[in-house]
């Protein structure tokens, strides 16, 4: 189970990177309307030059929850009273794990696969529908003459529309669902659930809600500056935000069991047994008993006295 569980994480991850960096999977190419104003906003400039660049987005996407979760892991070991404390070293098919390293594996472990998860759905939603950015003809750069745009009704399929950079035009068509605010969104509820259901606070009861409602703040931070800076629309930003916060309630309720210890289940116990009751079979041969006669039955009749007369009437 143990080798198994890592051959479908390098499938993800090998998933995720072919989505990510080839071209093994391309790009669903949309029409557009002439002159569009949807789709007319001015060129951003790279993601990199971003107020939330995908650098920034990525390092706080994996840091923030692994030292959440190391730290908590780390505090309800040492907090715990020992006559509570998981005594079992727990064995893989390779390796030897004690309790606190086997949760904080797992833990970290389930949200890896998320992650990569999520860079998964939001790539593959990109590369089929094809939606364009809010600046999509400032990149694509229509030759509206050669094209006979006369009309903003006017749909142009040609794949040979746009006159820009390839390159840039490529990343102008994913635009649907937003990937950064999926994965931010991801982390963040990840995070929250681990924060609600693991932490124990005593003291205050304002701990939890202000970590709480900070990540998910910047979570929605993200989305805002995607569409602030005309690099995504408001739906995308939704979508992707469902998605990832999708993806993290179901692992955390379905795979994690809501960060619970797992008790290993005793199998049930048989049924008892009952024996039948032996029966008297009907082939026994009957068995005469001697008749003995009873003393007081002599004594019931009449009986002579030695030296009176009996007459016989009464």
């Amino acid at each position: 189970m143990f080798y198994f569980q890592l051959v479908i994480m390098a499938g993800t991850v090998l998933l995720a990177y072919y989505f990510e960096y080839t071209d093994t999977f391309p790009v669903h190419v949309q029409g557009f309307f002439c002159f569009d104003k949807a789709f007319s906003k001015p060129y951003p400039g790279p993601e990199d030059d971003s107020k939330a660049p995908p650098v920034l987005v990525y390092s706080l996407v994996t840091a923030i929850p692994t030292v959440t979760i190391l730290l908590g892991e780390l505090a309800s070991f040492l907090t715990k009273p020992e006559a509570t404390q998981e005594k079992t070293i727990v064995t893989a098919d390779c390796c030897y794990f004690n309790p606190l390293l086997r949760r904080i594996v797992r833990f970290l472990g389930v949200y890896s696969f998320g992650l990569f998860t999520t860079t998964i759905f939001a790539n593959a939603g990109q590369v089929v529908t094809g939606n364009q950015t809010p600046h999509f003809l400032s990149t694509c750069r229509p030759n509206y003459t050669a094209l006979g745009c006369h009309s903003a009704l006017q749909y142009i399929t040609e794949r040979r529309a746009c006159t820009g950079n390839p390159y840039l035009i490529t990343s102008a068509r994913k635009s649907f669902p937003s990937k950064d605010a999926a994965l931010s969104m991801y982390s963040a509820v990840y995070t929250v659930m681990y924060i609600t259901l693991v932490w124990r606070t005593k003291g205050t009861r304002l701990t939890k809600p202000t970590l709480c409602l900070t990540l998910l703040s910047l979570a929605v931070l993200v989305g805002i500056v995607r569409v602030a800076e005309y690099r995504n629309h408001w739906s995308d930003v939704l979508a992707g935000n469902l998605t990832g916060g999708a993806i993290a309630a179901f692992l955390v309720t379905s795979v994690l069991n809501n960060f619970q210890q797992t008790q290993s289940q005793l199998p049930p116990l048989p049924p008892p047994v009952y024996l039948p009751r032996p029966e008297p079979s009907l082939n026994m041969p009957m068995v005469a008993m001697p008749c003995v006669e009873s003393p007081l039955e002599k004594l019931s009749g009449p009986q002579q006295v030695p030296g009176v007369l009996y007459t016989g009437i009464t």
